[in-house]
């Protein structure tokens, strides 16, 4: 087979989460450390970090990836899901892996498929632990699909693992209580090993103390170590001011990732580089400052307030549950625009109402689904959002509701492009 074809084959062969859902959630770590051991064990074989969380697990994986690049360490990155390109999920110091990779891989694989009966996921997990053994990595970070306990990458015994924060998502698997999700998630926090917990919550911060008094894992409390003191943006980045705590200094930082969300990610991802810092000799300030400067270019991550046209500006944010929506809301309030424009899409099982709730009533919406077997029918997402008085039009593809809210935005408009990572998949560049 050929690179499209061996994707397909993965995609079609196997029981895959982004399309059908909770049925290709396995409960347990069996498949994944049976496939490990038929590939001898990857997972045991590099330093890893493991990240977790609601949100920004995948912003604060490719910042730290940035950083741990720019400090001359060859660094493996496995997130999900991607984009455009299956090869997002697995780079190298911000290079997908090869095509021919993977097409080996899946041909190396295949005997143990009937056997196992192992899902998407897993196979791309092993297939990725292969990858970084391959490329000799000095260190890979990992971020977790979903939950954390029974997560297919929860078979590392990382030098460090960070949990991002605790959101309302995935319900029907992880639980329908705050602090039965942040149980999952902390479920990889191992024995002995340093954990972050990036943002507070008190109803979950019991849960936290807890998992780590019982795995002697020394936590840590991002919120508590830095304080927002001042953001700008100059140009097409943001400029930060924190206060760290400990010392009283005033630390500066420019991202290229301008969201303003991306705040509490960074003072995540400072206090995992603190920890790290302490066991990679070479990881030191100016290093951190300079990668944080060209993470997004560094580690090719897209999807997060990105702008990828102006007059009108077209901005794409993968954010597609209550709590990222809220922060997208919080990024337009500090935004100036003449006219908003909002196509919008969500799959069937998100609370898709408690997203409507918190969208302005005063843009145009363009409800839309993407190609996804998951995706909600665009009439049916209409008729929620017209319950919490957002209006619109239906459009029956991405591209259709797309071309329409630039057409019909003035230059001073946004048309912002959310709701799903399925949604943004579809928008093309130049769009």
């Amino acid at each position: 087979m050929n690179y499209k074809e061996t994707v397909d084959f993965l995609y079609n062969t196997l029981p895959m989460f982004s399309r059908v859902g909770e049925k290709a959630f396995k409960k347990d770590l069996t498949n994944t450390l049976a496939l490990c051991g038929e590939f001898g064990n990857p997972q045991n074989k590099f330093k890893s970090i493991h990240i977790a969380g609601t949100n920004g697990k995948g912003s604060v994986s490719h910042m730290l990836a940035a950083i741990l690049q720019q400090s001359g360490y060859k660094t493996g990155l496995y997130t999900s899901p991607h984009l455009k390109d299956f090869r997002e999920r697995i780079k190298v110091n911000g290079v997908m892996a090869e095509e021919d990779f993977v097409v080996d891989f899946t041909e190396r694989v295949k005997p143990f498929i009937a056997r196992i009966e192992p899902s998407f996921f897993e196979i791309t997990v092993v297939m990725a632990f292969d990858y970084f053994v391959a490329r000799g990595v000095d260190v890979a970070i990992i971020e977790t699909g979903l939950g954390g306990r029974l997560d297919s990458t929860n078979v590392i015994h990382p030098l460090l693992s960070v949990i991002t924060n605790i959101g309302w998502d995935h319900m029907n698997i992880l639980g329908d209580s705050l602090p039965q999700i942040a149980y999952e998630k902390a479920g990889i926090i191992k024995e002995g090993t340093p954990v972050i917990i990036g943002e507070e919550n008190p109803e979950v911060k019991e849960v936290f103390e807890k998992v780590s008094a019982e795995r002697s894992a020394p936590i840590h409390w991002a919120y508590d170590e830095r304080r927002l003191k001042h953001f700008q943006y100059e140009g097409d980045q943001l400029s930060v001011e924190l206060t760290n705590t400990s010392n009283g200094k005033e630390e500066w930082y420019h991202l290229d990732l301008p969201g303003l969300y991306q705040v509490k990610n960074l003072i995540t991802v400072l206090s995992a580089a603190d920890v790290v810092s302490r066991q990679m000799k070479h990881v030191d300030d100016e290093t951190i400052t300079g990668a944080l400067k060209q993470a997004k270019s560094l580690t090719g991550l897209h999807g997060r307030w990105e702008m990828i046209r102006q007059n009108p500006r077209v901005i794409v944010d993968v954010g597609h549950n209550a709590d990222g929506v809220k922060q997208i809301v919080a990024q337009l309030q500090s935004t100036t625009y003449r006219h908003l424009h909002i196509v919008i899409g969500m799959v069937k099982d998100k609370d898709v109402s408690s997203v409507m709730r918190l969208l302005p009533a005063g843009a145009s919406y363009y409800f839309t689904r993407a190609a996804n077997p998951r995706a909600m029918p665009e009439d049916q997402l209409a008729e929620i959002a017209g319950q919490y008085g957002l209006s619109g039009d239906n459009y029956p593809t991405v591209k259709a509701a797309l071309a329409t809210a630039v057409e019909r935005a003035g230059e001073e408009d946004i048309v912002l492009v959310c709701g799903s990572v399925f949604v943004v998949a579809e928008v093309e560049p130049d769009s």
